[in-house]
């Protein structure tokens, strides 16, 4: 755990200047009339006929049209608050989504009829990019947007920064890793090969990914995530004695066939590994907060069924989800953030070679790939400073 330098913090003091955390996440259908609404949210401006999108959403509905994302997420907030009262970080925690309800405008909206002015912002993706970073940014900022032309108090938002290799999110995928060896039968246990994944993105956005002096050969995207399989094959191999194979692979591909996406797929993954006499392998979804959809259908429904084609033995280890370290972990980076805030030194926790992230994300920092570039709330270019 971080020890921070504060000469007075004191427990009712040590958040300010912040007064509530906002949890900010992708949302998801809640029914299955919800479901193609929700599509259309998350599609909006690209032209995408309706009976396409219903199509799309064969996913959601295989499970009842329901997202489990939502309720991940209401476990989390749970475990948070949980977390800073056990801790006397006196701070109300808020959620809002981007494309469903509870929405980040009306959520914004409520806190600040409930007086609240410095709001730090906690993320449901922990790595850099447009869609996991900037976009959430800018949605920020459109809310922010509309708050003002609504004549209503515009709060100041700082978003912590990128966690992906804080100890707090690292170690309980380790665990679970460690866990998931354990499930598979004995005999192949000790060849067992990791594959770490993460969704595929463009390999335009993921080059452009980071600060503009990270950009290029999948900029700090892959980087941070090799970063994190690095850190949990090398304990994984201190823990069990073995050293494993492993790599970085992609789910969740959805863009156009013609537009170049980081590979290799899992499924493809899985295929050359059977090939090559791999006995088993263990799916590590480091790329993901929760086990929301995208973990359900890619990798427990269509990877583990590609798995079972081949007679390939596979395990997938658990996501952070709303493990207590997880929730320890979001108070040290709101509590250092107020620390550096106040102008105070602050230990950073982080683990592997990159160190800790930015605190503010610079001019050129994941920029859109299409549609131009839109304001974006919580960076330097902020135009809510």
């Amino acid at each position: 755990m971080s020890e921070l330098r504060d000469p007075a913090p004191g427990a009712a003091a040590a958040a300010a200047p912040y007064d509530a955390l906002l949890l900010l996440s992708f949302g998801g259908p809640e029914g299955p009339d919800d479901v193609v609404p929700f599509l259309e949210n998350v599609t909006r401006g690209r032209g995408i006929p309706k009976e396409r999108l219903k199509e799309v959403g064969q996913h959601y509905f295989l499970f009842g049209g329901v997202s489990p994302i939502n309720e991940q997420n209401r476990a989390l907030l749970d475990a948070l608050r949980k977390d800073f009262a056990e801790n006397s970080l006196h701070l109300p925690v808020y959620w809002g989504n981007r494309n469903w309800a509870p929405y980040l405008t009306d959520t914004l909206r409520e806190m600040v009829a409930d007086g609240r002015r410095r709001i730090a912002v906690l993320t449901t993706s922990a790595y850099a990019s447009y869609s996991g970073c900037r976009q959430y940014r800018e949605n920020l900022a459109e809310a922010l947007a509309t708050l003002e032309a609504e004549g209503l108090a515009v709060p100041r938002v700082d978003k912590l920064r990128h966690y992906f290799n804080h100890p707090g999110f690292v170690r309980p995928m380790i665990d679970g890793v460690l866990k998931s060896l354990a499930e598979l039968p004995e005999d192949v246990r000790a060849g067992a090969h990791l594959a770490f994944t993460t969704h595929s993105i463009p390999t335009a956005a993921a080059d452009t990914s980071g600060p503009v002096e990270e950009h290029g050969d999948g900029g700090a995207y892959v980087r941070e995530h090799l970063d994190v399989a690095g850190i949990i094959a090398d304990a994984v191999q201190v823990e069990t004695g073995v050293e494993r194979p492993w790599q970085l692979v992609y789910q969740s591909r959805s863009g156009a066939p013609h537009i170049p996406w980081l590979e290799p797929d899992i499924c493809d993954h899985l295929e050359s590994l059977h090939g090559e006499g791999a006995p088993a392998v263990v799916m590590v979804p480091i790329g993901f907060v929760s086990d929301h959809m995208e973990v359900l259908y890619d990798l427990d429904t269509e990877a583990t069924a590609k798995a079972a084609e081949l007679g390939l033995p596979v395990a997938r280890s658990a996501t952070v989800g709303a493990d207590p370290r997880f929730a320890a972990a979001v108070r040290e980076l709101v509590v250092e953030r107020a620390v550096t805030e106040r102008g105070l030194p602050a230990e950073r926790c982080a683990l592997g070679a990159l160190g800790p992230s930015h605190d503010l994300c610079a001019v050129g920092c994941c920029p859109a790939a299409r549609g131009g570039a839109k304001p974006a709330a919580a960076g330097a270019d902020s135009p809510y400073a």
